[in-house]
């Protein structure tokens, strides 16, 4: 029998167990800052894998190794969830990680437990047939993504030293195979007014005027940022818009606005800086890009700027090609190459440290932060034979 045909048998095999691992994970709350029974939930279903090491870092991420060669391969999954929203628009209970007529369901089953759950029958296929003496392959349950993307490959890679040679970010793509992701960045803007008597406005400088009149000028430009062939246009929309002002019956003194910013193609942090400082133009405004800096599970304080660079590989890139490779072998049909709408931990793995990433993953991406959210168990299985597949064959 073929390694790929064993590799097909025995995620076929394990798909109660991936199931079931998925259902455990879901039933571990994990919202951003806060997934230390998810994590431990992880680490334990790594062991029981009989993964070669099992460590939670010093940040609070999940890191699974098997093998100890050279060539270095990681799988990125976070484990951190948005939270429930509104109970009324779910037909179940999101947090119970129900089994049944071919899905696992809740919160996070496929933004974005899914990819650990598969990854980890992978990590235990791997451990039955064996893995190339010079490849070490890390798997990556990973944390604080929804809060701060890529944040945690920055302590991974900064303070853990582990660099990898590419990484498969495992973060839904219904099963094809993603190639980039516009970037984001989060920018504020100030305006500094004077306060008057409400009864005589002509007297003060109304700051909520001066944001209102910048946030109309943000929707306007929004229509014409650049567009990429691929990855589309760019887009900029206003997402708060705070005030103060000694009283109610006072002109505001004070007016602050959120600008979310997804960048294409072409486009960084300096061009969106100087695109809202040109178009507000005004010495009472100031343009900040925001900066994050908060306490992990385990109570270490890390943070790095709100910047979220665009990355984005050729289709003939060779980690691109492996995927379809690994996709067409086991599955025997090549595979629609796609791209992320919204944003993964592939900002800082490629977009700041140029790591090759290779994106594939089970569910389907729309139902990431929605209601209803489930995930195909086939999917599941799939997916732990393509990582495992991909592992062996690199």
């Amino acid at each position: 029998m073929s390694d790929k045909q064993k590799i097909l048998d025995l995620a076929e095999k394990y798909k109660d167990y991936s199931a079931k691992n998925l259902s455990k994970l879901i039933q571990k709350k994990s919202l951003s800052l806060y997934e230390s029974e998810a994590a431990y939930e992880l680490k334990r279903q790594m062991d029981e894998a009989g993964f070669d090491e099992v460590i939670i870092d010093g940040l609070g991420n999940v890191i699974g190794r098997i093998g100890n060669g050279e060539r270095i391969i990681a799988f990125d999954g976070h484990i951190d969830t948005v939270d429930i929203g509104n109970m009324e628009n779910w037909d179940f209970d999101p947090l119970a990680g129900d089994i049944k007529d071919g899905y696992v369901y809740g919160r996070g089953s496929v933004d974005q437990k899914g990819g650990p759950a598969a990854f980890v029958t992978a990590g235990r296929i791997l451990k039955e047939i064996g893995i190339e003496n010079d490849v070490t392959v890390y798997f990556v349950g990973s944390i604080m993504e929804e809060d701060c993307d890529g944040l945690c490959w920055k302590y991974i890679i900064e303070e853990d030293k582990i660099i990898p040679d590419c990484v498969v970010v495992t973060e839904p793509t219904n099963m094809n195979i993603y190639r980039g992701h516009r970037g984001r960045m989060e920018i504020e803007v100030e305006f500094i007014g004077v306060s008057a008597h409400g009864s005589a406005p002509e007297r003060g400088k109304n700051a909520i005027y001066m944001a209102s009149e910048a946030a109309l000028k943000v929707e306007k430009i929004n229509n014409e940022l650049l567009i990429d062939q691929f990855l589309g246009k760019g887009s900029i929309s206003v997402t708060e818009m705070k005030s103060s002002s000694p009283s109610l019956c006072a002109v505001s003194d004070y007016c602050k606005l959120h600008l979310d910013r997804r960048l294409t193609w072409g486009e960084d942090k300096e061009l969106a800086v100087n695109q809202i400082t040109e178009l507000i133009n005004s010495n009472n405004a100031e343009v900040k890009v925001l900066n994050y800096k908060e306490k992990s599970h385990t109570g270490i304080e890390y943070g790095m700027e709100k910047y979220y660079p665009t990355w984005m590989l050729k289709e003939d890139h060779p980690i691109i090609q492996k995927g379809v490779e690994t996709y067409m072998n086991l599955f025997n049909e090549k595979p629609v190459v796609d791209k992320w709408i919204f944003s993964t931990n592939a900002v800082v793995i490629n977009g700041i440290y140029k790591i090759p990433v290779v994106g594939f993953g089970p569910g389907d991406e729309t139902l990431a932060h929605a209601p209803n959210e489930k995930v195909p168990i086939e999917h599941l299985v799939k997916a732990s034979a393509f990582y495992t597949l991909f592992c062996q064959t690199y």
